[in-house]
């Protein structure tokens, strides 16, 4: 007698490889959305405020001392934190500026 070959009627091959990738996708997605874009804009705020400075803004540094902006440089800002004593702090240092009736015009 012969030999009979069965025929295969189980599907081949599985989901497609978009099906698979999708999860990671979507777990990226969503980790940019509410880490990275928030902490982007939040930096983009932080340079606008410290660029903005002038002479005479009442700050509030991250170390939270109070003080008021003498002197603006390059890389470095001269703040006066009690009278007659001032300090050199980096810009990244400062984390609120109050403008109007808290700043003198000069």
């Amino acid at each position: 007698m012969g030999t009979a070959f069965a025929q295969s009627t189980a599907p081949t091959g599985g989901p497609p490889a978009l099906v698979g990738i999708f999860p990671i996708v979507a777990v990226l997605a969503v980790f940019y959305l509410i880490v990275i874009r928030p902490e982007q804009k939040k930096r983009k705020e932080h340079e606008a405020l410290v660029k903005n400075l002038k002479r005479n803004d009442q700050v509030l540094m991250v170390s939270g001392i109070y003080g008021k902006v003498v002197n603006v440089g390059e890389k470095t800002l001269s703040v006066q934190i009690a009278p007659n004593v001032q300090v050199q702090v980096d810009p990244s240092a400062i984390q609120t500026v109050q403008r109007g009736a808290g700043a003198e015009k000069t």
